[in-house]
């Protein structure tokens, strides 16, 4: 009679146990989850945010895009106004200045053919008090003292101005730093500004000793007494002071080609042994 209520009684304290113990584990996994939810998970909010680097890359590189820009076109005018660069310009200057001496010493020196010789509206008697034949003298010895100087003219001009050309091509080209430039570039700077310089020495030489060869003939001799007699002494068959400035302007520019050469040379052994380097350590480097 006593079994039965001890097994009863052993199976209620067996639920006790387990719905205690439910209820334990209930109570745990609630807590859990109370501190769970509490808790803002690391995960959660990193991952409502973009990413690290995709976000702070971009900014960086749009901001060096303007720098990068300013810095490359500094960087050409940097190499344009090297040493080589400087000298080019300087002797495209004393090109132009020759060029321009030329003009004005043939304009100077043409007389009344310089103001007309065909009448027209312009009138010559108040320039120049000729009168008669001696007007008709002093015209047709204007016109053929003009014609014996227009091949130095015309010749000086073509090769001031090709030479001022080819200088300023040259200028232009050196927009890049000595290194990246081509080796023909460099080497035809070297042969241009060394044949320049030459050429240059002696188409002042041919200039003056053209000069005072026609101011030597009897057209000038004849031209300079007629206006002489008139009290234009400064009509004469002398060196005037504009070929003066043609040979000395020429002279400046023969200078400026031989220091352009003498620069240039030293550019050109400076990239080749930067090219040696260059070679040696990427062969260096492929052998470790």
């Amino acid at each position: 009679m006593s079994h039965p209520p001890r097994t009863h009684r052993g199976h209620r304290d067996r639920d006790q146990e387990r719905s205690g113990g439910a209820s334990r584990d209930n109570r745990e996994g609630r807590a859990r989850r109370d501190n769970y939810e509490d808790r803002s998970p690391p995960s959660d909010s990193t991952s409502s945010l973009p990413p690290f680097y995709p976000s702070s890359e971009p900014a960086p590189r749009q901001r060096q895009r303007p720098t990068t820009r300013e810095d490359h076109h500094g960087s050409k005018c940097t190499h344009i106004c090297s040493r080589r660069g400087i000298v080019l310009i300087c002797a495209v200057l004393t090109n132009a200045l020759v060029l321009v001496c030329i003009v004005a010493a043939y304009l100077s020196m043409s007389g009344m053919s310089s103001v007309g010789l065909s009448g027209g509206s312009f009138n010559i008697n108040a320039q120049i008090p000729f009168q008669g034949t001696e007007l008709q003298q002093v015209r047709e010895l204007d016109m053929q003292y003009s014609q014996l100087r227009a091949p130095g003219v015309y010749g000086g001009v073509a090769f001031s101005l090709t030479l001022g050309v080819v200088s300023l091509l040259f200028v232009v080209s050196g927009t890049k730093p000595a290194h990246l430039l081509s080796k023909k570039l460099l080497v035809g700077q070297f042969v241009f500004q060394l044949v320049g310089g030459v050429a240059y020495v002696v188409a002042v030489g041919l200039y003056l000793h053209f000069v005072i060869s026609i101011n030597a003939t009897d057209v000038c001799q004849r031209r300079a007494r007629l206006y002489a007699g008139r009290g234009y002494t400064w009509m004469n068959c002398d060196v005037g002071g504009g070929d003066a400035a043609v040979a000395l302007f020429g002279l400046i520019t023969a200078l400026l080609y031989a220091a352009g050469t003498y620069l240039t040379f030293i550019t050109m052994r400076n990239v080749s042994r930067y090219h040696k380097h260059a070679h040696r350590d990427t062969h260096a480097r492929s052998h470790i």
